[in-house]
């Protein structure tokens, strides 16, 4: 059988924590083993808030399996050929955002696994197995075991259908994304909410309830992760490239200036 390690499913079936860096500036390939080398466990490679075309995100999510971190891309919307195209060139994960209802993601489902798991058509030279050729039959199968695909939850409508969505065969893990949740329950950046909270705990039973990993995105501030680490959420993206860079910029720059009075 075809072997293909996928970093962030291992940690996540082992039950720890699996962290993620969204890549907004970044363009270069190197920026997976430097990701890597910091701690993370998966790239957020983001195609929705984000300039970057599909070329550099293929790019980045090669040389990020050879790193030893998982590229994860999320794609912009649902049409069929943005998750089809990041998966042939490369990626190991899809992020969809916007998901409210289970049929919705059963058919993104679709887009990313091989029959008779879903609909993906099968191309050849595939990065995630190196360029090696293996029986069809073989590769279906190992491919679709190291795929991992993520359903965004980001609106009232779709916590109220986090059950619905956690049970579709094929969906891996459910993230709220935390910012637009809030915005649409009109309360936005009260990260820890009743509301919020109360969210996060539908989400994370509908997991428990079905198998699958709870995530979350928009929530950075460690006091406040805690709150839904507590509660089980172990697929956690932890902040950009950008913020990192800002904020140790920022650091050095008052510290020098510090040195004379």
């Amino acid at each position: 059988m075809v072997e293909i390690t996928n970093v962030t499913k291992e940690r996540l079936a082992a039950g720890g924590l699996a962290l993620g860096v969204g890549l907004r500036n970044a363009r270069t390939v190197d920026i997976g083993k430097a990701m890597a080398t910091a701690g993370f466990d998966w790239l957020f490679i983001d195609m929705e808030h984000n300039a970057m075309d599909i070329d550099i995100a293929c790019q980045i999510a090669v040389a990020a399996q050879d790193a030893g971190i998982t590229p994860i891309v999320r794609v912009p919307g649902f049409e069929h050929h943005l998750a089809a195209r990041a998966l042939d060139g490369g990626a190991q994960g899809i992020v969809f955002p916007h998901v409210d209802d289970a049929e919705t993601a059963a058919k993104l489902v679709s887009y990313c696994r091989y029959p008779p798991a879903g609909k993906r058509s099968m191309t050849g030279a595939l990065a995630q197995l190196d360029f090696k050729t293996y029986p069809l039959d073989e590769t279906a199968v190992s491919v679709n075991d190291a795929t991992f695909v993520v359903m965004m939850l980001e609106s009232p409508e779709a916590i109220a259908n986090a059950d619905a969505i956690a049970a579709v065969p094929g969906v891996d893990a459910l993230l709220i994304g935390t910012n637009d949740l809030c915005f649409e329950m009109g309360i936005p950046g009260q990260y820890t909410h009743e509301r919020v909270i109360a969210a996060y705990q539908t989400m994370v039973d509908a997991c428990k309830t079905h198998g699958k990993f709870p995530g979350m995105g928009g929530v950075y501030a460690t006091d406040q992760m805690k709150i839904y680490t507590d509660m089980g959420v172990r697929f956690i993206l932890t902040g950009s490239d950008f913020a990192f860079m800002m904020k140790g910029a920022k650091a050095q720059s008052a510290a020098v200036r510090g040195l004379v009075g």
